[in-house]
């Protein structure tokens, strides 16, 4: 090997290095909504896969609810984390009605307070609730704004970084409505869970959104789409589309850039959570354990990435 082969090669191992060292921080988990209410499984096949965390909907712990440290013990056990819980269930989810704000806010304080907080959890993440017809008004979005702020501020308090989640057919579907709440809140208070499914379809490079906001991740989630979406800037999909054939994709189906959006985390040293945010499968799809196979085997072989 001459002395330019050789640099090149120690240069590609020093890289390869270095890639390794700023994805150490990286972990990955599966969502709880795959389960549904069967939690326990999911803590145990979450487990046994390989992932270090499970992130759940309130909805699907309720019997918890009044007891988590129950819920802890069984996490503990299994030697994962929750990452955070997702809000619903019987909570109020109106930040866009100022006279629903206030009981919205309270809500969610204390399902911060007395739930998320007992895992450790590093951030909250929340749903914005159902996206008003013909998409949020600037009042809405400004009263929004409003709530995360005020929401924000006593999630930290609780040690607690509130990270609203862009959704589509939600309030924060498209980017413009995502950019004007951004403006609108205090960035050492509200920050986002970016989701690679959500954002694609929502009309969204996810890789430029990330990048752009990257101050402001709190954490990702990683789910594909179909292949025809991958720059797509067109109406968002509906849902009755969405009931017949599922918009949301194992990794590696197309829609989705995950090598540029996995080099770009790296590069930043992400040390955040990324959960892989897959829905139940649908008939066709395999089982559970045959659908978390064939995305960590993309995670593996794909990303190079190693659990």
């Amino acid at each position: 090997m001459d002395q330019q082969d050789r640099r090149h090669f120690l240069m590609a191992v020093l890289g390869t290095v270095a890639a390794r060292a700023a994805t150490a921080g990286i972990r990955f988990a599966s969502s709880g909504f795959i389960w549904q209410n069967n939690i326990e499984e999911g803590i145990q096949t979450t487990a046994r896969f390989g992932f270090k965390g499970i992130e759940p909907f309130r909805q699907h712990v309720t019997k918890y609810l009044d007891r988590p440290r129950e819920l802890k013990r069984l996490l503990d056990d299994a030697g994962i984390q929750m990452v955070s819980c997702s809000n619903g269930g019987n909570m109020m989810v109106d930040f866009l009605d100022p006279a629903s704000r206030a009981r919205t806010v309270e809500d969610h304080v204390r399902f911060a307070g007395d739930f998320i907080a007992v895992f450790g959890c590093r951030h909250c993440k929340i749903n914005m609730g159902r996206r008003p017809e013909g998409g949020p008004t600037k009042d809405q979005l400004s009263s929004l704004a409003d709530g995360l702020n005020e929401l924000g501020r006593r999630t930290k308090a609780l040690g607690l970084k509130l990270a609203p989640h862009p959704h589509i057919w939600s309030p924060l579907e498209r980017e413009e409505e995502i950019n004007f709440v951004l403006r609108k809140t205090d960035p050492s208070l509200v920050y986002l869970v970016t989701d690679t499914a959500h954002l694609t379809l929502g009309g969204m490079d996810p890789v430029a959104l990330i990048r752009e906001q990257y101050g402001r991740v709190a954490a990702v989630h990683f789910k594909d789409t179909e292949a025809k979406y991958r720059g797509y800037r067109g109406a968002t999909p509906t849902q009755e589309e969405h009931r017949k054939v599922n918009l949301y994709k194992d990794l590696g189906t197309g829609g989705v850039d995950f090598f540029a959006v996995h080099a770009l985390l790296s590069n930043q040293n992400y040390q955040g959570w990324i959960t892989l945010d897959l829905d139940p499968p649908r008939p066709g799809d395999g089982s559970i354990d045959e659908m978390l196979r064939r995305n960590k085997d993309y995670l593996e072989k794909g990303l190079r990435v190693k659990l």
